[in-house]
């Protein structure tokens, strides 16, 4: 008697039933329910890709010579169609014909056998290298293939790096498209590997160390695929921190940005830095979209795309965990989120785009009170070229601005030290009901007063100098030689560029 299967919709998709086919597993005649053709169109009009793939690996199942496929519909299935309906027409259809049910979802499986359907498991097919990682060398990070464009490649080190061409022939489309198709097969029948976002237009896959972004029109002129990867994989101590910093990181850096342009590193580093927090025996966990660290099984990994911010909250809040890392905060939502999480006592690293360090605390100065920021982020580390190129620490206080001269003028301050050298770089306060973000790098500070002394002597010899209360007294002879109003010139703008008011005093 010859045998029936029923396909499923994973074994469909993924291409695992065509394989097992090719392989002769499976011979003889296949269902397949015209709920299935249905969904794929559906999701192919919106725009996604499950529909576009699902589709050809429907075309290339009726090409396969060794197998007889008919398709089977017993009642008009519904107009707007969900993938859990789908699954469960198939599988009542197998039900009522006495079909296997040939399935990669293991659920799909465990719900037809209670039913007493034959099942046939296609999820373990093997795979042959993919297309896309023939594009790869050994220090590729990343890959862009280009609908009517030479594919190119970024070979290098973060922040060290060169585009080079891949070849001088363009991209088709149909070699595209079977490349995305081949993508989305592998992200669906793969442990490692899942589709994390499939919209109208475009869909991004983590696979294995890949990140696969994949466009298509109407969204872009045409089909484009950028697959990234991480060419090293750096502990803490590979980035040989100062000891100053280290036990930063190990006792007191609770609120940390990471801030870095794109491409230079920071998401490596944050790596680095959740991995060794868990190995302090710290509780980790991560937000990432999509989720594509290298973490140790201890370290939890939760997408923004699976739950609404509103649950990653809860969740958090419940589960308390000593550090959460947020690759990247982007939206107001982000930030909120992560504002929330620090007040509440955990322990938060972001990881920001900027390209100064100090753009990254401006992030947040138009989403909290200025008051609040110090007790949101401690830390910032910019990354450059995969290093760290700068480390601030914040504070507040109670002071005279740099370079205002009245004592009423006294306001709460951000200051945004060096933490290696101690220097004050920024001071953030509010002037009137605009926030200020001064520079104040190569102003002197109450402690470099011998400093000012010394430059003042050194236009008047004979001067005598006194600095109280951000006030700089010179006593000059009334009648020393030296004295001119061009040197009195050159005083005054001297104390008042570094931050003090000049009362020159004739004796």
């Amino acid at each position: 008697m010859e045998q029936v299967y029923m396909a499923d919709l994973d074994a469909v998709l993924d291409g695992s039933l065509r394989r097992l086919i090719e392989r002769g597993v499976v011979r003889g005649r296949i269902l397949i329910h015209r709920s299935l053709s249905d969904y794929f169109y559906q999701e192919a009009r919106r725009g996604r890709s499950t529909g576009f793939t699902g589709l050809r690996e429907l075309a290339r199942l009726l090409e396969e010579p060794d197998v007889e496929i008919s398709i089977v519909d017993e009642e008009r299935p519904p107009r707007d169609l969900d993938l859990d309906t789908v699954k469960s027409l198939i599988r009542m259809y197998a039900w009522r014909v006495g079909a296997v049910l040939v399935s990669s979802d293991a659920l799909q499986l465990e719900a037809a056998r209670a039913l007493g359907v034959s099942t046939l498991y296609s999820g373990e097919a093997a795979r042959d290298r993919l297309a896309i990682e023939e594009y790869f060398t050994e220090k590729t990070m990343s890959v862009h293939l280009k609908e009517g464009a030479p594919p190119i490649a970024k070979v290098g080190a973060p922040g060290r790096w060169a585009f080079i061409r891949i070849r001088d022939e363009p991209m088709g489309r149909e070699e595209l498209e079977e490349i995305a198709r081949e993508l989305v097969e592998a992200a669906s029948v793969s442990r490692d590997g899942f589709v994390e976002i499939d919209r109208a237009g475009s869909t991004i896959i983590q696979l294995r160390d890949y990140r696969i972004v994949i466009t298509r029109p109407p969204l872009s002129e045409g089909w484009e695929i950028t697959a990234v990867r991480p060419v090293v994989k750096l502990r803490l101590d590979d980035y040989r921190l100062p000891e100053k910093l280290y036990k930063r990181f190990l006792e007191r850096a609770e609120g940390i940005l990471i801030a870095g342009a794109p491409g230079m590193g920071k998401t490596t580093f944050a790596q680095a830095l959740a991995e060794f927090y868990a190995e302090q025996g710290k509780v980790v966990k991560t937000i990432e979209s999509p989720r594509d660290m290298r973490l140790p099984p201890t370290v939890t990994q939760y997408s923004k795309n699976y739950a609404d911010l509103g649950e990653l909250h809860d969740i958090l809040l419940l589960s308390r965990p000593d550090y959460t890392v947020y690759d990247e905060l982007r939206s107001d939502e982000d930030f909120q989120l992560y504002v929330d999480l620090r007040l509440a006592g955990i322990g938060m690293i972001g990881v920001v785009h900027a390209t100064t360090p100090i753009d990254a605390v401006q992030r947040f100065i138009r989403r909290v009170e200025l008051g609040m920021i110090p007790s949101i982020i401690d830390t910032v580390v910019f990354i450059d070229k995969g290093e760290i190129g700068k480390v601030y620490e914040l504070s507040i206080t109670v002071k005279l601005p740099t370079g205002l001269r009245e004592a009423d003028l006294s306001r709460p301050v951000v200051e945004v030290r060096d933490y290696l050298t101690g220097e004050l770089e920024y001071e953030i306060y509010t002037f009137g009901e605009q926030t200020m973000v001064v520079p104040v790098k190569g102003k002197a500070r109450e402690g470099d007063v011998e400093v000012l002394e010394r430059l003042i002597r050194k236009i008047l010899p004979d001067a005598e100098v006194e600095v109280r209360d951000r006030v700089a007294v010179i006593r000059i002879p009334r009648h020393s030689p030296r004295l001119t109003a061009r040197k009195l010139k050159r005083v005054r703008k001297l104390v008042e560029k570094n931050g003090y008011e000049a009362r020159i005093v004739p004796v």
